[in-house]
């Protein structure tokens, strides 16, 4: 690896490789005054333990700090960008750099979460291109395997060794062929069962879809929100499959591993990766459906290639 200079693109984006506590703090504290003695919004979202690590060490001046656990406020992948960075970056006044702790990978996150994850890391660099924004993304040594660790030097232009202060450029940087690499077909949905809800939807049939859909995901054990929830994101996929898809698609409801699973499955091709993680101008019409999809589901996955498109969503019981 070869020492980092001052980038060309004002968009930042370093890999905090730490080790134990005391790398944690000296990497991440120093960066967060550094903001603050510069006039930069300066906002904080890692794990819970880890943010309040953050805070401690701060003080006082944590109270110019926006804090956020990423545990609520990431655990979709698919959620951050829209929902916590650019909700971020984009309520700040114009002109001014903004300055971001996000810790969006943590030993814990389940295999099902971890390439939704992997290809956000990917996606923040076209998602910031050409903003004037630091995000600072830390990786715990000790904790996440080599696969992951390996996916920081792609997905990061520049790391940060474990132990170290200075940035060195990743030769191994290329966040496309990491967004390409989990864009992989998901495990097929259950084909029958009394617990599976499946069926094949066209325009006419998208209302009472939806209700079919919404009914089993009760009798599955989903109430309140997430059942509205479940609702909305049912509605959305349907449509942008009629819209999008050829007019028709697959639908599909499921319990596995605590979660109500709402997939939908079309001849459609997602050909803009950002789809779903990108605010829209507050002019645009449409454009929103799999941002909504994102912002509530607790997971979502999704594969896309010449063949079609599946997304996968997620509700918690």
């Amino acid at each position: 690896m070869t020492t980092a200079t001052h980038p060309v693109e004002p968009f930042v984006h370093p890999a905090l490789f730490y080790a134990d506590t005391h790398q944690y703090l000296a990497g991440t504290v120093p960066f967060i005054r550094e903001g603050l003695a510069a006039g930069e919004p300066v906002a904080v979202a890692v794990p819970g333990e880890n943010l309040a690590l953050i805070q401690d060490a701060l003080g006082a001046d944590g109270d110019a700090v926006r804090f956020l656990d990423m545990r609520d406020a990431g655990r979709n992948p698919g959620r951050i960008i829209p929902g916590v960075l650019r909700a971020f970056a984009d309520a700040q006044a114009p002109g001014r750099r903004v300055r971001i702790i996000g810790e969006p990978i943590w030993a814990g996150r389940s295999t099902a979460e971890y390439p939704a994850c992997a290809q956000h890391e990917a996606l923040i660099n076209a998602a910031f291109q050409g903003r004037e924004v630091t995000i600072l993304c830390p990786y715990d040594t000790s904790r996440l395997d080599e696969r992951v660790l390996a996916d920081a030097h792609a997905t990061h232009p520049v790391v940060i060794p474990a132990g170290s202060a200075a940035e060195v450029v990743s030769a191994a940087y290329d966040p496309d062929g990491v967004v390409d690499r989990y864009n992989q077909p998901l495990p097929p949905a259950p084909g029958a069962g009394p617990e599976v809800f499946g069926t094949v939807f066209t325009e006419d049939a998208l209302s009472a879809v939806r209700h079919l859909a919404t009914d089993h995901g009760a009798r599955l054990g989903l109430t309140g929100l997430a059942l509205e929830n479940l609702a909305l994101i049912t509605a959305e996929l349907t449509t942008n499959s009629v819209v999008h898809g050829g007019g028709t698609g697959t639908l599909t409801v499921w319990p596995q591993d605590g979660y109500v699973l709402c997939e939908v499955r079309d001849k459609g091709r997602l050909a803009d990766p950002l789809a779903g993680r990108r605010p829209p101008a507050r002019d645009q019409r449409g454009g929103r459906g799999l941002l909504l999809v994102n912002l509530l589901s607790d997971l979502v996955r999704v594969h896309t290639g010449p063949e079609g498109t599946t997304i996968r969503s997620y509700l918690r019981r």
